[in-house]
């Protein structure tokens, strides 16, 4: 019983270290996150189309 006493009191004394960002930086933080999330989103999508089209012309060359 002693030890859970002072594991408790252990994760409290380290829990009071802990500093929390403050309300600009999270949503600075997350409109960042969503700009890359939409940048990355367009490059795939410009890389997929791309060889769509690529895998498409090669495939139609065999046709004619």
């Amino acid at each position: 019983m002693v030890k859970v006493k002072e594991f408790i009191g252990q994760v409290i004394k380290e829990t009071s270290k802990i500093t929390w960002s403050t309300r600009k930086e999270t949503s600075v933080s997350v409109m960042l996150v969503l700009v890359m999330v939409l940048l990355a989103s367009l490059f795939f999508l410009l890389v997929d189309m791309s060889a769509y089209k690529a895998v498409q012309m090669l495939l139609n060359l065999g046709v004619n």
